[in-house]
């Protein structure tokens, strides 16, 4: 569906976009910033496709979207300023990016006939696996390991998703899933909320 399309398209320009600021803010070259993005923005997705049996993966045969992720780079080149005012840039873009590819990585799964079960661990997949590919490279410990709620938010949205989905059109659906994805990790890191249990500790 044509709307889809434009949600996955927008959700990968956030991601790479998210690349780019973490590259920004680590101080790499150019040449790393382009690679930050293109990790960030299909990361998640290809290693999705590669576990579903969905190749050549879905990047490489659109390139539509490698156009999407080199358009990352100019534009926080040319509104860095306007873009590092928001408080949290970095939070704000990763957020929609996972919101936004929970729901399309889940989507996928189901449309080829595998469980809700398969479904909801690769809409994880998809959402965080980028950005744990973005700060490995960046040196950072991946916010999934972290105590933040952030994979968890990807699970409450993916679960709604499956609730709503039968009783609503898809487009509501897969908007309120991404609502309360985007709002779960927004009040989680505005009120400093955490995982509350960890047995290791």
């Amino acid at each position: 569906m044509t709307w889809i399309y434009f949600i996955d398209l927008l959700g990968t320009l956030v991601f790479a976009i998210s690349g780019v600021l973490t590259a920004v803010e680590k101080k790499f070259d150019f040449v790393g910033a382009a690679i930050l993005a293109l990790v960030t923005a299909v990361g998640g997705g290809t290693l999705r496709d590669i576990l579903i049996g969905n190749t050549p993966v879905g990047w490489m045969k659109d390139l539509n979207y490698i156009l999407v992720i080199s358009l990352a780079l100019p534009i926080c080149f040319f509104f860095k300023t306007r873009i590092q005012k928001w408080r949290k840039g970095i939070f704000l873009f990763d957020t929609i990016g996972i919101a936004l590819f929970t729901i399309l990585g889940m989507q996928k799964t189901l449309h080829l006939g595998l469980s809700p079960i398969i479904a909801v661990m690769m809409g994880i997949v998809s959402a965080v696996f980028g950005g744990v590919i973005r700060d490995v490279l960046a040196n950072d410990i991946p916010l999934i390991f972290r105590k933040e709620i952030y994979a968890s938010a990807c699970l409450a949205g993916a679960v709604v998703y499956l609730v709503l989905d039968p009783l609503l059109p898809s487009m509501y659906a897969m908007m309120s899933s991404i609502s309360v994805v985007f709002i779960l990790r927004f009040l989680a890191v505005r009120n400093n909320w955490g995982v509350p249990f960890s047995p290791l500790r």
